[in-house]
C-alpha cells in the first residue's frame, strides 16, 4: 500500500502535481530522443559493416598494387592509395559517430533511469520535505549536466584526434613506400596533435578532480585555476587571496573551489564580460570567496528562482554549511557574487 502524502496546503498540492507533469514530459522526451538515436545507430552501424568490408577489399588491391610497384604507372599508383585513404577516412569518421551516438545513448539511459525513479518517488508519496526533495533534484541534474558536459568535451577533443590519429598513421605508413618526405611531414603533424590531446586530456582531469587540491590546498590550486583559466580563454582575469593560508577541511576546500570555478565559466560563457576579479579571504574564522565581472548582468530573481542549475546550487551548498550568500547584479550592470562558510582548519 502506497504510503500517505503528508499534510500540505492547495498550492503545495499544484507544486507536487506540477512537478509530476514536468517530470512525465520530460521523460516521454528522453524517451523520444532515445528511440530516435536507436534508429540512427542501426544505420550507422550497418554503414561501418559495408565500410569495413570495402577496405578489406581495397586492402587486398592495395597489397597487389605494391607488388607490382615497378611495373605499374604512377597515375594507377595514385590513384589506388587514394581510394585507400579514402575508405580508411570514412571507416574511421563512421566509427567515431557510432561511439558518439553509443555515449549518448548510455547518457539517455541513464536519465530516463533516473526519471523513472523520480517519477516513482512521487507517484508513492514518499514524505520528504519539498525543499529537501529539490535540492537532491539539483545535485542530480547538476551532476548529469557536468557529466554531459565533459563526455561531449571528450568526444569533440581527444577522442576525435584519437580517430584523426589512426588515419594519419596509416597514411605514413604507406606514403614511406612512395614519398619519405611526405611520411615525414605527416609524422611531425601526428606529434604535434598527439601533444595537444595530451594538454587536452590533462586539462579535463584537472576539471574533474584537481590532485593538487588534496596535496596542496586550496590557495595554490586556485591560483593556478586562474592562471590556466586565463591562458585558455584570454579574459582578462585577476587574482587577490588575503588572509592567512593554511589548509581547511578537505569538504571545504572543494565546495569553494567548485563554486569558483562554476562562477567563472558563468561569466566566461553567458556574461560577455571583458574583466574578471576573483577574490578570497581566508580570515581565522571564515572563509568568504567574490566573483565580480563587468559583463551585461542579469535580473537576479530570474537565476535564484529559474530554471539554471550553478548559482542555485552554490547558494544551496553555501547555506547548508551556515554561510552566507550574496548576489548583486542587474541588466547591463555586471555582476558580483560573493559567499561566506565557517572555515575549519584541517
Amino acid at each position: 500500500m502506497a504510503a500517505a502524502l503528508p499534510d500540505v496546503t492547495g498550492e503545495e498540492v499544484n507544486v507536487w502535481e506540477a512537478l509530476r507533469e514536468d517530470v512525465q514530459v520530460e521523460l516521454e522526451q528522453s524517451q523520444r530522443e532515445l528511440r530516435e538515436i536507436d534508429m540512427l545507430l542501426e544505420q550507422s552501424q550497418v554503414e561501418v559493416n559495408k565500410l569495413t568490408q570495402r577496405n578489406q577489399t581495397i586492402t587486398m588491391h592495395l597489397q597487389q598494387v605494391q607488388s607490382q610497384l615497378d611495373d605499374m604507372p604512377k597515375a594507377d599508383i595514385r590513384v589506388a592509395y587514394d581510394a585507400a585513404l579514402d575508405a580508411t577516412q570514412r571507416l574511421v569518421v563512421m566509427r567515431s559517430q557510432v561511439e558518439k551516438l553509443q555515449s549518448d545513448k548510455e547518457h539517455l539511459d541513464r536519465v530516463i533511469d533516473l526519471l523513472k525513479k523520480i517519477k516513482g518517488a512521487l507517484e508513492g508519496g514518499i514524505e520528504a520535505e519539498e525543499d529537501g526533495f529539490g535540492s537532491a533534484e539539483m545535485m542530480i541534474q547538476a551532476q548529469e549536466a557536468e557529466r554531459q558536459r565533459l563526455s561531449r568535451q571528450m568526444h569533440d577533443g581527444p577522442a576525435q584526434q584519437l580517430s584523426n590519429f589512426i588515419l594519419q598513421t596509416e597514411i605514413a605508413m604507406r606514403l614511406f613506400d612512395v614519398d619519405q618526405d611526405k611520411a615525414r611531414s605527416e609524422l611531425s603533424n601526428l606529434k604535434g596533435a598527439a601533444s595537444t590531446a595530451f594538454q587536452q586530456v590533462r586539462d579535463f582531469i584537472f576539471d574533474l578532480r584537481p590532485m593538487m587540491l588534496d596535496d596542496l590546498g586550496l590557495v595554490p590550486t586556485m591560483k593556478r585555476y586562474v592562471d590556466a583559466f586565463r591562458e585558455k580563454t584570454g579574459m582578462d582575469v585577476n587574482s587577490v587571496i588575503t588572509g592567512k593560508e593554511r589548509r581547511l577541511e578537505s569538504y571545504l576546500e572543494v565546495m569553494v573551489f567548485r563554486a569558483v570555478q562554476e562562477l567563472l565559466r558563468n561569466a566566461h560563457m553567458h556574461s560577455q564580460a571583458t574583466q574578471i576579479k576573483v577574490q578570497i579571504d581566508l580570515s581565522e574564522n571564515t572563509i568568504r570567496a567574490t566573483v565580480e565581472d563587468n559583463g551585461k548582468g542579469f535580473n537576479p530573481d530570474i537565476i535564484t528562482e529559474g530554471p539554471g542549475l550553478g548559482i542555485k546550487l552554490i547558494k544551496e551548498r553555501v547555506e547548508m554549511l551556515g554561510g552566507i550568500f550574496e548576489l548583486d547584479s542587474g541588466v547591463g550592470q555586471g555582476a558580483r557574487i560573493s559567499f561566506t562558510v565557517p572555515a575549519e582548519d584541517a
